[in-house]
């Protein structure tokens, strides 16, 4: 089956179906198009994604299967209810948005390069001016970024993008705050994208595309308010929640 190019000039151009995704590689679905708020937002509704490195044209995917993390699942750990208990770290939403998706476009031990490239750095702060597109921020008691996410918010979905830590467990205490806000908010998921034996660890679990794309339908046409976004969760209410994973 060949893939779809998008033309540049269409930002409302209409994504083939899912279902026409390569197997190899798995879910590659489109090439080209741009990467503004209309493709983007479009894209999410879609279960889509993009995903290419420097001097590559725009790729667009949707794996199959999908990882998901239904926020009152998400696990916390005895070693991580430790942290988030004793550190003295501060977390917050939306305070720096830029600095933390240029942290998490650092390449990674042992990576040549990174695909959070310039055009997707600059999409992304135009989708979080546009109230779209949010971070989660740690802090040291020395007021340092110690770790954070980021990812698209959709109606009662989040579309979880990329996180980075400059401290043990910090960007699993910012998946954690996360994961209680939006269940505080009423949201339905947090999509995780790929397959890694991170996130399943935290609680994620693969669906079947078809799968995740019913609940997108039914979850991202809630209605929800724009950013900015602020914590109304605090540390008591989060360490109170039992982990759904012991028995």
């Amino acid at each position: 089956m060949s893939l779809t190019w998008l033309d540049p000039r269409d930002p409302y151009q209409p994504f083939p179906p899912v279902e026409h995704a390569l197997r190899e590689p798995d879910g590659l679905l489109a090439v080209g198009g741009d990467l503004s708020v209309p493709r983007l937002l479009s894209a999410y509704r879609s279960g889509i994604f993009p995903w290419f490195e420097e001097g590559q044209p725009i790729l667009w995917w949707s794996p199959d299967p999908r990882l998901v993390l239904f926020p009152p699942e998400i696990r916390v750990r005895r070693s991580l209810r430790k942290v988030l208990r004793n550190r003295p770290w501060q977390v917050t939403m939306d305070t720096c948005f830029e600095a933390v998706v240029r942290q998490c476009a650092e390449p990674r031990s042992g990576q040549a390069g990174t695909w959070i490239t310039r055009s997707m750095v600059h999409a992304y702060h135009e989708l979080h001016r546009a109230g779209h597109a949010h971070s989660v921020e740690v802090w040291s008691d020395q007021e340092e970024l110690i770790g954070g996410l980021y990812g698209v918010a959709i109606g009662g979905a989040f579309f979880g993008e990329s996180m980075f830590t400059r401290a043990p467990d910090a960007s699993k205490v910012a998946l954690v705050w996360l994961a209680r806000q939006l269940e505080d908010w009423g949201f339905g998921l947090i999509d995780c994208q790929m397959v890694t034996a991170h996130l399943v660890r935290m609680g994620a679990r693969p669906l079947s595309r078809a799968a995740f794309i019913r609940l997108l339908r039914r979850y991202t046409e809630q209605a929800r308010p724009p950013g900015p976004w602020r914590f109304t969760v605090d540390r008591d209410r989060i360490l109170e929640r039992p982990d759904p994973h012991r028995s």
